[in-house]
């Protein structure tokens, strides 16, 4: 019973060995993601808590403030939390579900979904990218230049990264024009962030340049075929690593079923 007590006044700075989450400070994200699961399953988060402030939490993970602040946004748009200005940050409701498996397997576990979010991605943003060479006002071009900028600089940052990355379809889909078309990114901006987060370790950051510079610069050129073109060819690249990750996860959990299995069976020989 003491036991039980005691472990639920410990501090969100007490829980586990912060020398381990410290070990890969460029992703503060997956740090964070760790962090939740950890308190969540012993019962020392509930959703709707507050988080400490940016202060502690920066304090405790070893990491700049400015790192912490990235983090917390690509969390936002993931729906684990909500920041409230003046406030600080809470635990939304169903951050539980969220975080109740490893982050890379968040979407490529959801077969269906997978092959559904790309398939629309591909009838959709290659159109929505037509529309944004015809359309796009000259704040929408500032920004998808900044994103570009944001991500060439991203390097070893893959919090950074990903956030550049979601940024520049998100202003796509906003400088189309179509006001239906911003509300359907809100409707699957956790999905496709998901789908980046795993994709944007399986590639170096060149590769997602290549993609993005020749979309930006033939909507600057007001280029609709070709910023379609190039669309296209960018989702199908996405797809196939989306799908190459899905494949590596299974062909993992089926190893590590193998041992698990080998394992039971020396142990009942052995006796």
């Amino acid at each position: 019973m003491n036991r039980t007590v005691s472990r639920k006044r410990k501090k969100f700075s007490d829980v586990d060995d912060p020398t381990r989450l410290r070990s890969n400070k460029d992703d503060v994200t997956h740090l964070l993601v760790v962090r939740f699961q950890e308190l969540l399953g012993r019962g020392l988060l509930a959703p709707g808590t507050r988080l400490p402030s940016e202060r502690e939490l920066a304090v405790s993970f070893g990491v700049a403030r400015s790192s912490l602040r990235q983090a917390l946004k690509v969390l936002e748009i993931m729906g684990v939390i909500t920041q409230k200005v003046g406030d600080g940050s809470y635990l939304n409701k169903d951050a539980s579900d969220v975080l109740a498996v490893p982050m890379e397997f968040l979407f490529l576990l959801d077969d269906t979904s997978l092959q559904e979010l790309v398939e629309m991605r591909l009838m959709m943003e290659p159109a929505l990218a037509a529309k944004a060479a015809e359309r796009a006002t000259a704040a929408d071009i500032a920004i998808l230049r900044q994103s570009v900028v944001d991500l060439e600089s991203s390097e070893q940052d893959r919090v950074r990264l990903v956030s550049s990355d979601l940024l520049f379809h998100r202003i796509i889909f906003q400088a189309s024009g179509n006001r239906l078309s911003s509300r359907l990114f809100h409707m699957i901006h956790r999905a496709m962030l998901n789908m980046m987060m795993v994709t944007s370790q399986m590639v170096d950051l060149k590769h997602t340049l290549e993609f993005h510079r020749p979309i930006l610069e033939a909507i600057e050129k007001r280029d609709s075929q070709r910023a379609s073109s190039l669309m296209t060819d960018h989702l199908i690249d996405a797809q196939n690593l989306a799908l190459h990750a899905r494949e590596d996860a299974r062909a993992k959990q089926f190893r590590a079923h193998l041992a698990r299995a080998g394992g039971s069976v020396a142990s009942r020989l052995r006796r």
